[in-house]
This record gives structure tokens, C-alpha cells and sequence, in this order.
């Protein structure tokens, strides 16, 4: 894609600092890190959400990052390690190219995805019947 940022460190136009490559998929270091060591992992091939990944670049990619989890775990001394990945406008994604981001986490670390939860609002019975209808297999 032509103004895709993600596109252009792919094709080598914007340089990274590469923590992994093979054909399918590149990872490197976030030049904005939400924590030291935040790492992107990308599919070199252009899709803009999950809804459009390819499921065989998905597979590969959640195994990739599986890999620079244990690394960040063993070498990094992260205590945890978040996965999170955005769709869509309304879900904040910034940038349209598919995108995984890893961040090593540390207890003194200014992240806090859990007021996330704290702020959540119960749902009755009737209505998480309702939405595993619709969800549900």
C-alpha cells in the first residue's frame, strides 16, 4: 500500500531495528515504546485488520510472537508480557497495516490495563445469553 508505513519499512524505505524476518513476517522494536522493549510484529504482506489477515499469516504471526515473548520472559526480566492489537477507527488503530504489539511488563511500569476491567459495567444473565447466541459456534 502506498502511504502505509509499515509498507515502506517492509520494502526497506524506513529503517527499524529488526528483531525478526523470514518471508511471511517482520518484528522489530517500537520507535514511540509504550515500555523499553515494545515490539511490533507485522505481516510483510499488506492487510489492514484482522478481519482481512490471511488465517495462514495470522497462524505464523501469533508464532513469532510467541517466540519474542519467551525471550522478553527470559532475557528481559519481564514478569509478563501483554499482547494487544487493535481494529478499526472506533477500536484506535493509528496505523491500517496489521499489527501486533508485545510489551514487556514490569511491576513498576506506568501501564495499566486493568481499569480497563475496574470500569467494566455488569451484564445480566439474559443479555450474555443474548450475546453468546450471536457469538457463539
Amino acid at each position: 500500500m502506498e502511504n502505509c508505513i509499515f509498507c515502506k519499512i517492509v520494502a526497506g524505505e524506513i529503517p527499524c531495528y529488526k528483531i525478526f524476518e523470514n518471508e511471511k513476517i517482520l518484528a522489530f522494536l517500537d520507535i514511540n515504546p509504550a515500555v523499553p522493549g515494545h515490539v511490533l510484529v507485522i505481516p510483510k504482506k499488506h492487510f489492514t485488520d484482522i478481519f482481512e489477515i490471511d488465517d495462514q499469516y495470522l497462524q505464523e504471526l501469533i508464532v513469532v510472537a510467541k517466540r519474542i515473548a519467551e525471550k522478553m520472559k527470559t532475557n528481559f526480566d519481564a514478569g509478563g508480557v501483554n499482547l494487544f492489537q487493535s481494529n478499526g477507527e472506533n477500536a484506535e488503530q493509528t496505523v491500517f497495516h496489521f499489527h501486533l504489539h508485545l510489551l514487556p511488563r514490569k511491576g513498576n511500569d506506568r501501564i495499566n490495563f486493568s481499569e480497563l476491567l475496574v470500569n467494566a459495567e455488569k451484564i445480566d444473565n439474559m443479555k450474555l445469553e443474548e450475546i453468546k447466541k450471536i457469538l457463539g459456534e
